[in-house]
């Protein structure tokens, strides 16, 4: 029997149940998986409380884990029994013991990366190398936000937008958090619950704003982000850990000075396993190479998904959060 997490109906931590369900076995195109480490994300949170909505209930939640592969069905060339792997992309699942899911979501591990390294950062790590390679290249003489920075994609962020050559301002909620931000590349923090982000990033800019803000907090502060945009800024929305943002007239954005605003999703590129690969290629460069670390936040018995996700939603964490089954 497989040791699963399920989620029966919609709810808040307390609906992550444990629970046992029958071994699968892989068909074609699949691999089928023993996971050491899950990665814990935000969307985990919107698929559990039903603003996501899973194919049908109860579900298991999650999106991203590291282990070692079992078996590989009919037509699975490039995985083999023994190989460490790691995968990111849907359907959820990942919170489990073992796994079957498509070969196609699943990257082989360099010797390089470990697997709780691994866990922590796919997800996490293509979201960053997405926003800031592929959504706008951010390059030197660039200024950019990054909401959250001292979270799990936030420090990634900094680090990635720092080694582009940008200037990274990041806002936290505590003077903890901005010593680590600042530790992961971001040259200035900004205090939200003490001062107001848009006037201290005017002030940092000597009023030219910046050419990029990455917001996954979303109804607490997308008010705010259009008001720390340059004339023709890019406000990215990738999330909505406070909420769903607010709906913005489109002369809003003419108002502001011709401002942008997209709303992108990981999974729309990364949607072939050549766009898989090359993302997960960059990812595991930069790690090797030392210019992005790898924090984990907390390990977790997989037992103890509630107690994970009270800590992500809390806003406790600094870092990633994993599941070890």
């Amino acid at each position: 029997m497989n040791q699963v997490i399920r989620v029966a109906t919609h709810g808040g931590p307390d609906a992550l149940r444990i629970a046992e369900i029958a071994d699968a076995a892989p068909g074609p195109g699949e691999v089928h998986l023993r996971q050491t480490h899950i990665g814990v994300n935000y969307i985990d949170v919107y698929f559990r409380t039903g603003l996501y909505r899973p194919a049908q209930l109860p579900f298991t939640p999650g999106l991203e884990a590291a282990g070692e592969v079992l078996a590989v069905g009919d037509g699975v060339a490039h995985l083999q029994p023994g190989q460490r792997v790691a995968y990111v992309g849907g359907p959820p699942g990942a919170y489990a013991r073992e796994r079957v899911i498509s070969a196609d979501r699943v990257v082989a591990l360099p010797d390089a990366i470990a697997n709780d390294q691994a866990a922590a950062m796919m997800l996490k790590g293509m979201t960053a190398h997405m926003l800031l390679e592929r959504v706008c290249s951010v390059g030197p003489g660039d200024r950019v936000l990054i909401h959250a920075a001292a979270g799990g994609v936030g420090l990634l962020l900094c680090q990635w937008a720092r080694y582009r050559g940008a200037t990274v301002i990041g806002t936290v909620g505590s003077a903890q958090k901005a010593e680590r931000a600042q530790a992961h590349g971001c040259h200035h923090t900004v205090r939200y619950r003490e001062e107001s982000v848009s006037e201290r990033v005017q002030a940092l800019t000597d009023g030219a704003g910046v050419q990029v803000v990455y917001d996954s907090v979303g109804a607490d502060t997308l008010t705010a982000s259009l008001a720390c945009l340059a004339r023709r800024g890019l406000l990215v929305s990738f999330g909505q850990s406070s909420g769903a943002p607010p709906a913005i007239e489109v002369g809003q954005l003419a108002a502001g000075g011709s401002l942008f605003l997209t709303r992108p999703s990981l999974f729309d590129y990364i949607g072939t396993p050549a766009e898989l690969q090359t993302a997960a290629d960059a990812l595991f460069e930069r790690v090797t190479a030392g210019d992005l670390q790898v924090d984990i936040d907390s390990e977790w018995p997989l037992a103890d998904a509630a107690a994970a996700h009270e800590r992500l939603e809390a806003r406790q964490s600094s870092g990633s959060i994993i599941l070890r089954p």
